[in-house]
């Protein structure tokens, strides 16, 4: 491929949950972009539909990423504006989109590929906290099944917080992992970010397992940070 195209792929925040949340430059290049490339192509048309805006729009998830990449590196080449979504936040942090973009540097390093910032669960949560998070690690998500239980010793020798997403059916487990691996850390978890059921929780592990099955409401999205030792 040649190295000099005047194509541009736009990597582009969207709200994470208030759709509110999307910013004027995010919403001008989704209208004026060629095309749209989404994590859900459903899930976009909705945020689309919202503002009234009509564009093509191709699906490339995490499974058809590597494939997609060279699908989006020809209309770059064509000279086109491709913007990239993910279903929420902002793409390539614990979503599809990395893949793309490091597809693109290397095949049409002349194509200019820029940031649409906007919101992410990540700072959000952090935003709220009150933690001092002037240094801390951010795994994602947590493996399923193999590699969990070291995963879960890892955060408890942590010296630093350490931020995890994790999904409700898996954040009581996470929690009861955390009593046994380390149950004097300090957890923070922000559940629902800019919903109308947002909620930001702290205390040990045992107390917000045992207050979530309380209440039974380990539903929605979870933000976790866990701080290695209790608060003073």
């Amino acid at each position: 491929m040649s190295e000099n195209t005047a194509g541009k792929l736009s990597i582009v925040a969207t709200p994470i949950g208030n759709l509110g949340d999307i910013t004027f430059r995010a919403l001008w290049n989704l209208k004026e972009c060629d095309v749209i490339y989404a994590e859900d192509t459903r899930v976009t048309l909705k945020l689309l539909n919202h503002y009234g805006l009509r564009k093509s729009v191709f699906r490339l998830d995490a499974a058809t990423e590597a494939g997609k990449a060279k699908e989006v590196s020809e209309r770059l080449l064509a000279g086109e504006h491709v913007a990239y979504v993910s279903d929420a936040g902002t793409p390539g942090i614990s979503d599809p989109g990395a893949r793309l973009v490091a597809h693109v540097r290397e095949n049409l390093p002349g194509a200019i590929i820029d940031a649409i910032p906007g919101p992410s669960a990540l700072t959000a949560a952090l935003s709220v906290a009150g933690a001092n998070m002037s240094s801390f690690v951010f795994l994602g998500f947590p493996p399923h099944k193999k590699g969990r239980q070291t995963f879960v010793r890892d955060i408890a020798k942590s010296t630093v917080p350490v931020v995890l997403y994790e999904s409700p059916h898996r954040i009581l487990k996470l929690l009861k992992e955390l009593n046994s691996s380390a149950p004097k850390c300090y957890v923070t978890i922000a559940r629902e970010l800019t919903k109308i059921h947002e909620e930001v929780l702290t205390g040990s592990p045992a107390e917000l397992a045992l207050d979530l099955e309380k209440r039974k409401a380990a539903r929605g999205e979870f933000v976790v940070i866990v701080e290695p030792t209790t608060r003073s």
